[in-house]
């Protein structure tokens, strides 16, 4: 099958496909349809008889008609299916629980990557994002170009099981926090004392923004100066030490440094609105002419 024609007489809805029916499931409920719940089943037959309309549209469309697969990707992409299994006897078993054979499986697969093409082919069309543009959102989203305080941090874990080794853990962070004077005594100590796999790397946590550490952490260290050590602290893993080693300020990223990723965000935007636009004209014109086409 060098390449996958389509047309009116040849496709038509099918809901039932099993192949759309586990992708479906996959994609909204991340299992199988066998596994859904009642409630689950039916929003997947609303959802697949809607995909498999727009689909249908897709594959008789004069721009599906122009497209022929090659047997290369076809290829790789059952080679990528094929290899989310440890082996072919389990890729077999799960073909066959969802009522799949690898034939079936093959068909379906051009027929994806006809609709893929096509849609490709529809967002090529768009006109390119001017540098104006991009500049303009720049100036109308601020708060988008904003990146937060971040800080430079290592730490000392100490975990316990019991209220004894709590205390003992207190102990000799307490007695840590007033020995060490600098960065090189504390990764030292880090490396001596830290139960965290990071003591491997002198107790660097790494650099992090607001959200990324345990609440119970993240107010004391952000109150930390440049060079400050924490009074010993308890998160859910355990007590710590926090060393605050450098302090990157709040910044506003300028335009440069902003517009090759306003051009890929408005771009993709500009691909997403085109081809739902494309599909919702496909999708009414097919409808119209498979209406016209039967008796």
């Amino acid at each position: 099958m060098s390449a996958m024609k389509a047309n009116l007489d040849e496709v038509s809805p099918d809901p039932g496909n099993p192949y759309l029916r586990l992708k479906v499931a996959l994609e909204f409920f991340r299992k199988p349809p066998h596994a859904l719940s009642r409630q689950e089943s039916e929003q997947l037959a609303q959802v697949t008889a809607r995909q498999a309309h727009i689909e249908a549209a897709i594959l008789t469309s004069p721009e599906a008609s122009r497209v022929a697969v090659p047997e290369a990707s076809r290829a790789a992409r059952l080679t990528e299916i094929r290899g989310r299994y440890p082996d072919h006897a389990e890729f077999l078993s799960d073909m066959r629980a969802n009522g799949l054979d690898e034939a079936a499986l093959e068909i379906a697969i051009a027929r994806d990557l006809i609709v893929e093409a096509v849609l490709e082919g529809v967002a090529a069309k768009i006109p390119e994002i001017s540098e104006t543009e991009a500049e303009t959102y720049y100036h109308r989203h601020p708060q988008a170009f904003t990146r937060p305080e971040t800080r430079r941090l290592r730490h000392i874990l100490v975990t316990f099981r019991n209220d004894a080794q709590k205390e003992e853990g207190m102990r000799l962070l307490t007695t840590l926090r007033s020995d060490i004077r600098d960065s090189h005594e504390f990764a030292a100590a880090a490396l001596r004392h830290s139960h965290c796999p990071t003591a491997l790397e002198e107790g660097v946590i790494g650099t992090v923004g607001p959200g990324q550490l345990y609440p119970e952490l993240e107010a004391h260290a952000f109150a930390l100066a440049e060079g400050e050590l924490s009074a010993p602290l308890e998160s859910p893993v355990g007590l710590h030490l926090v060393f605050c080693e450098q302090i990157h300020p709040a910044r506003n990223l300028s335009f440069s440094e902003s517009k090759p990723h306003i051009i890929a965000r408005l771009t993709e935007a500009r691909r997403k609105k085109r081809q739902q636009a494309w599909i919702k004209h496909r999708v009414q014109a097919w409808g119209i002419a498979g209406s016209l086409a039967r008796p």
